[in-house]
């Protein structure tokens, strides 16, 4: 250190003083000089991203997004170089437009910082063709070829569900619904569930800890510098002490097993990558080009993303669902009233029995209202997703937003906006759904994303949320311990709530 000073001719104190004019001069140019500037916003973020860290780290980032944009209108700086929208086009302007993503999404790789994933991909062109690498096996008809299997698996949830009804056993949904998810999940990417209904608890602590591995990485995708000289390396990957715990560890087991065996034929999602892995091997395109051969790191790094975005994003929708309805005085009978006229109508009874089948649920319109409305006024998803401003820059009232500026479209933010939904938009209102207008707000209703970086599993939740619901509305009821406890949660990436114990009552047992 004393040769460096040296070499500049400063004493230590002057070489403080340096550094510090530096960043003071650096915030001042951030505050009062930069381009966007004149976009309102907390003072602290205008010249650091520590603002928006801090809100994320509260877990009440949705809500203070919601608060500013209800104070300063459309924008709302964040960020030094970021600007949040709530303007109606937003969605269309940004998300749905071929923008990169913004620099936060690199932190999602597997297994470490060197390869691309759809998700973590910042270009259109790479995204688009990672994720045809995958689609098949997203598709509605495939997914459904699983349908038996999901079913089997969602009874051993209903079977502990009929055994806390007995016992009249309080539980956490919290806990119960991420185990049947998780499952599912399993079921559906590899034919194998990952064992927590089978064992009734949370294996090594996965469901807990994972809380915690949410607000890393909610963090971690601002410092990826960090991530990767930390966890994201070839040297941590070749040692094998990556933290993934028992999702990953099960997942990994399961994809080796059937590459070990390339003649077993599954309809499963696994089954699809595979088949697609074998039919590019002739490709010799840039990755980008629609010509670029799939890699087995793909492979992996899919069933990696679809266990991490897919079960407690789902686990939460579900949770709101119950939370909601038995808030929303006659919803719940309403609900099963329909049940109970669609499966009777198709010959079938009306009370206690197998897992509504997809097709079922499809036909509930009143149902799917409740699901959705659940998913507009609790989505999952409650962080910011950042695109970058393209060539020639884009407009919002009077703003004028310059090339290279991070927008960002919070999902709360659209979801809550008075301006599109009403003055009932904070509120949980299914019949929202049948209004005259009703067409012309689902293209405001983006729980899981929109344009080419939405989530690539909708179907996946769409089946279990439907059959999920259907089942518990026709063959249980839930009664909070605390009526008037309100659940609580934080919003990293994700919102998943925790804390209000219920009861579960099965139909006909009181």
């Amino acid at each position: 250190m004393g040769a460096f000073h040296g070499l500049l001719g400063l004493s230590g104190g002057q070489l403080a003083g340096v550094i510090a004019i530096a960043i003071f001069t650096l915030c001042i140019y951030r505050r009062y000089l930069s381009p966007i500037s004149h976009v309102p916003g907390p003072f602290v973020a205008s010249f650091t991203r520590l603002w928006h860290i801090h809100r994320i780290l509260k877990g009440d980032q949705n809500l203070e997004l919601i608060r500013l944009h209800d104070k300063h209108g459309h924008l709302v700086r964040i960020a030094p170089n970021e600007i949040s929208l709530s303007h109606p086009s937003a969605i269309k302007k940004i998300l749905s437009a071929p923008l990169h993503k913004g620099p936060w999404y690199k932190v999602i790789a597997f297994p470490d910082g060197r390869f691309q994933s759809p998700m973590g991909a910042t270009d259109p062109a790479i995204k688009n063709e990672l994720s045809r690498h995958l689609s098949a096996a997203y598709t509605l008809p495939n997914l459904l070829r699983s349908e038996d299997g999901i079913d089997a698996t969602l009874s051993r949830l209903f079977t502990w569900f009929d055994r806390f009804s007995t016992q009249k056993k309080a539980i956490e949904l919290a806990d119960w619904f991420t185990f049947a998810t998780s499952d599912v999940i399993g079921e559906v990417i590899f034919s194998k569930p990952m064992g927590f209904l089978e064992a009734g608890k949370d294996i090594d602590n996965t469901i807990a800890n994972s809380h915690a591995q949410a607000a890393y990485v909610s963090i971690a995708g601002f410092f990826r510098w960090v991530h990767v000289a930390l966890l994201s390396n070839r040297f941590v990957t070749w040692l094998g002490i990556a933290p993934w715990g028992h999702l990953i560890n099960t997942a990994m087991s399961a994809i080796k097993e059937r590459m070990d065996r390339p003649d077993v034929e599954r309809v499963d999602a696994l089954g699809h990558w595979l088949r697609m892995l074998e039919s590019t091997r002739s490709f010799d395109g840039k990755l980008g080009s629609g010509k670029a051969r799939m890699e087995e790191h793909e492979v992996r790094s899919a069933a990696f993303g679809a266990i991490a975005a897919g079960n407690e994003t789902v686990a939460a929708g579900l949770q709101a669902f119950v939370y909601y309805m038995i808030r929303c005085p006659g919803a719940w009978e309403r609900a099963r009233k329909e049940v109970d006229e669609v499966l009777g109508g198709e010959g079938g009874e009306g009370g206690p029995g197998g897992v509504v089948s997809y097709a079922s649920a499809q036909k509930m319109v009143y149902l799917q209202a409740c699901i959705k409305e659940a998913l507009r006024i609790f989505g999952p998803a409650s962080m910011g997703l950042p695109r970058v401003v393209g060539k020639g820059g884009m407009t919002f009232d009077e703003y004028t937003i310059p090339e290279g500026v991070i927008v960002s479209v919070n999902i709360w933010v659209m979801h809550h906006s008075k301006e599109i939904w009403g003055e009932d938009a904070r509120e949980f209102n299914p019949d929202r759904w049948f209004r005259p207008n009703a067409a012309s707000l689902e293209k405001y209703f983006i729980p899981w994303g929109a344009g080419y970086s939405s989530c690539p599993g909708p179907n996946i939740a769409k089946i279990e949320l439907s059959k999920i619901c259907a089942t518990l509305v026709r063959d249980y009821e839930f009664d909070q311990v605390d009526p008037k406890q309100e659940w609580s949660w934080k919003a990293y990436f994700t919102a998943v709530p925790g804390g209000w114990p219920v009861y579960v009552k099965k139909r006909g047992h009181h």
